[in-house]
Formats: structure tokens, C-alpha cells, sequence
């Protein structure tokens, strides 16, 4: 049992509901090819981020993340706003604002900041000109003034790489459709990006990377923002793209949020996210019933000793294929309905603190206590890697007397391994060999 939570550790309990959004900063060398170099990520409520609101509350952070998980999920099952089959557009499934990452673009180099999203593939950012674009507070991209920007023809094969374009004029057109009705529309282009390197003191230059510039953008989007970094599995993603120079390798390490003022989380590319050393555990990425993201295969969870096989009549899969997403971009653990209920169960059972009743609208086991409560370790147990899950990453601090489970059921849509449980781990992607490995760390260290 853990003991965690007590009342000088609510702001960090607090913080660890929150979304990890982070900014990655992002400013001129090449690469090498087979080295490697990191940034940092930065709370999306530290006080160094755009999206930091002085004005909000603990609580109403806490709230505000929770929403936006289960807008996610929400997302991620949505049907009812998938454009037709025919139309020559691409259906993202996002719910964005979970990370901001500050890139340069162009020659000589724009800073720009945009929505960073592991379950997007196409890049893409507003541009002059605009013929309808939502409000930002940075000035938009003009590729004009950039002597790299190149604007991709049509056809070609760089056009039919990306999903959803079409033709006009000898020029590549891409559209992309969000399940909340946002969305761009612009033109297929090829465009430095460089940033900045926190290991090797110096920026990193990537040329000829695909990118939409979008002309006629609508939505939900933060004015802080100026687009969207897709960071997921598919062949046009930043990552995907980067595959040469950082041999397809990447990792993250989150620390808790606000535990240290001073501490930042760090994304790694290339040999830096090589996960290696003692506790190391991996297992096998596989296919799920979407290209961008990240599946694994669940087997089964464990409470202390009692071993829960993960099975669900709600959500059933084929064999051979994975049945939860490894997802930074949402905090809570999403399960099955008839598989969350057991879990639930075994955990209450596991924990002798008075329970507290409609003490959250979005979690259901919640206690009653102003000091530490006692929490069993959760092993989450997927193919050929048993990662065990402190109270930290599992319970959170909801007010000042009350802390609540941080998993929740779902009846429809894919389940997630969200990021409060990923924290204090180092999670590195191997693309090559198709793994993701979890190392516990401290990351306010790494």
C-alpha cells in the first residue's frame, strides 16, 4: 500500500489531474542522422505557457482537465459527425489544446506555436493569406517571405502521400475535418522546421517537411495557437517524417505537475530516447482500428494480488490487434464499462477510508480524507510488460477533503492509458522495432 495526498500535497495532487500540455521549444543546424537531442515540454498551466489563465482556481484547472479528457474520448468514438466517404477530407480525432509546442518556420526562421497532438498525422498552421481564420495573437505565417516554402503539385507522389487532398489548378489541396466541427482547409506545402536542441545547446534544421498551410480555418481553437503538430503513427507526421534523422525513436518523461516550479518534463528524439538500463519493460505496438494512434494490447490489471483478466463484451477485438491507446493528450485511464466496474470494485474493497458520495461529477470512487490515504499499487499488465501504477499516478486530489479514483469507464470508442498514469515514467516509441517501453524515473531528474 502507498500512502499519498495529504493536505501539503494538494497542489501537486491537483496538478497531476491536469492535462499534460506542455510547450516544446522549437528554434539552425542539421541533425545528425544517427544522433539524437531533446527539448522540453512545459505545463500547459505553468506560468511560462500561453495558456496559463491567472485567473482560474486549482479546482477549476482540476475541472477544466477533466473535461477535456472525456471530450477526448468522446472524440475518439465519435460517429456522427464523420464527413461522407466521398468527400475529399480527412476526419481528425482531437481534442485540442493538450499540448502547445513552439516550432520555427521557413527560411529565415518564423516562430510559430501549435497545438501538438499525438493522434494527428498532416502539420499544419494558418497562412497568409486568410480567407476566413480563427483569432490568434501571433502574426499569421506568410510563405512569401520564406526562400524554403515550396508548395506541392498535383498529382505527385507527395500529394497522395497525404490523406484526404484533391487537385486545383496544378496545386495540392488538403482538408481537414475536426469531430467538434473545427476545421482547415489550405494548401499541401514543403517547409523547414527547425528548434531548439536542450542536449546539444544549438538548433536542429529538418528541410522539406509536409506541411498544410491553411487558408480557411474554423473552430475550437485557441488563439494561442496557430495550428496543429501532428505527432501520430500515420506516414505524414512530424514524427514519421523525422524517421531518418531520429531512426524512427522517441520518448517523453512527465513530471507531476507543479511539483517543482523549476522542473520541466522532456521529449527526446532519436539516440537521446533510447530507453534502456534496469526496470526497463516493453511491449509490442500493434494495429487498431486507426493508423494514428498508438495501440497496445491490455491483458489484464492487477490490484495488490488480485489479478483481473481485461476482457469486455462492450468492446471486443479481433485478435492479433491492440485494445487500448498509450495517449499523452489525455489525463485519465479510460476502461470499459463491465471491465472498469470490477476494477472499481476490487479497489474499493483494497481501501478502508470512508467513501464520500457525489463528491465528482466525472469520478464515481471517490473518499473522504484530509490526510494521506492508503492506496494498493496497480499493475496495468499489457504483452510482456507489467507496469506497476503508484497512488500517484492512479488517485487525485479533488478538494481539499476528498480524492477520487482516476480511471473511468467508457461505453463506446477506444480505451486509454492516459497520462497521469504515464507520470514518472520514461515512455519511449520505437518505430523501428514497433514497441513502446515504460522505465520508472524520477522525471523531475532525467
Amino acid at each position: 500500500m502507498v500512502a499519498i495526498l495529504n493536505n501539503h500535497s494538494l497542489p501537486i495532487a491537483m496538478a497531476l489531474a491536469l492535462s499534460v500540455t506542455y510547450l516544446l521549444h522549437f528554434s539552425l543546424v542539421q541533425a545528425d542522422r544517427n544522433g539524437g537531442f531533446s527539448v522540453k515540454l512545459i505545463h500547459r498551466n505553468s506560468l511560462l505557457s500561453p495558456f496559463y489563465n491567472p485567473s482560474e482556481t486549482p479546482s477549476q484547472r482540476l475541472t477544466n482537465a477533466l473535461q477535456r479528457s472525456i471530450n477526448r474520448v468522446n472524440l475518439f468514438g465519435s460517429t456522427n459527425l464523420l464527413p461522407s466517404l466521398n468527400d475529399p477530407e480527412s476526419t481528425i480525432v482531437s481534442d485540442k489544446g493538450e499540448y502547445l509546442m513552439q516550432i520555427s518556420i521557413g527560411t529565415p526562421p518564423v516562430e510559430i506555436s501549435g497545438v501538438a497532438d499525438t493522434a494527428s498525422d498532416l502539420t499544419w498552421i494558418q497562412c497568409m493569406p486568410c480567407s476566413s481564420c480563427y483569432k490568434q495573437k501571433a502574426p499569421l505565417f506568410d510563405p512569401k517571405n520564406s526562400n524554403t516554402y515550396k508548395v506541392v503539385s498535383c498529382p505527385s507522389s507527395q500529394c497522395q502521400s497525404v490523406s484526404g487532398t484533391s487537385c486545383s489548378e496544378d496545386t495540392c489541396h488538403y482538408k481537414r475535418f475536426y469531430r467538434d466541427r473545427s476545421y482547415s482547409n489550405g494548401i499541401v506545402s514543403t517547409e523547414t522546421i527547425t528548434f531548439n536542441s536542450t542536449s546539444l545547446g544549438q538548433t536542429v534544421s529538418l528541410p522539406q517537411i509536409i506541411i498544410g498551410c491553411g487558408h480557411n480555418n474554423s473552430g475550437l481553437f485557441n488563439e494561442d495557437g496557430s495550428g496543429v503538430i501532428g505527432l501520430g503513427r500515420g506516414s505524414m507526421s512530424l514524427i514519421s517524417q523525422m524517421d531518418s534523422s531520429i531512426d524512427g525513436k522517441f520518448s517523453y518523461c512527465l513530471v507531476p505537475a507543479f511539483s517543482q516550479l523549476n522542473s520541466s518534463s522532456k521529449m527526446s528524439f532519436g539516440n537521446n530516447a533510447v530507453v534502456s538500463g534496469a526496470m526497463v519493460v516493453s511491449t509490442p505496438l500493434l494495429s487498431g482500428d486507426h493508423k494514428s494512434f498508438y495501440f497496445v494490447k491490455l491483458e489484464a490489471m492487477s490490484v495488490g494480488r488480485k489479478r483481473l483478466q481485461y476482457n469486455s463484451t462492450l468492446m471486443p477485438i479481433a485478435p492479433g490487434r491492440g485494445n487500448i491507446i498509450v495517449d499523452s493528450g489525455t489525463t485519465l485511464t479510460m476502461l470499459p464499462k463491465d471491465f472498469y466496474n470490477r476494477l472499481e470494485l476490487t479497489v474499493s474493497k483494497a481501501i478502508r477510508s470512508k467513501r464520500a458520495r457525489h463528491a465528482s461529477r466525472y469520478l464515481s470512487l471517490c473518499y473522504k480524507t484530509k490526510s494521506a490515504i492508503k492506496a494498493p499499487i496497480i499493475t496495468a499488465h499489457f504483452t510482456g510488460a507489467d507496469v506497476k501504477l503508484k497512488a500517484s499516478n492512479t488517485f487525485i486530489r479533488v478538494s481539499m477533503d476528498v480524492v477520487c479514483f482516476a480511471f473511468r469507464p467508457i461505453t463506446q470508442g477506444n480505451a486509454i492509458f492516459g497520462s497521469m498514469a504515464q507520470t514518472n515514467f520514461l515512455v519511449g516509441y520505437d518505430l523501428k522495432k514497433e514497441t513502446i517501453s515504460f522505465k520508472p524515473t524520477d522525471c523531475s531528474k532525467n
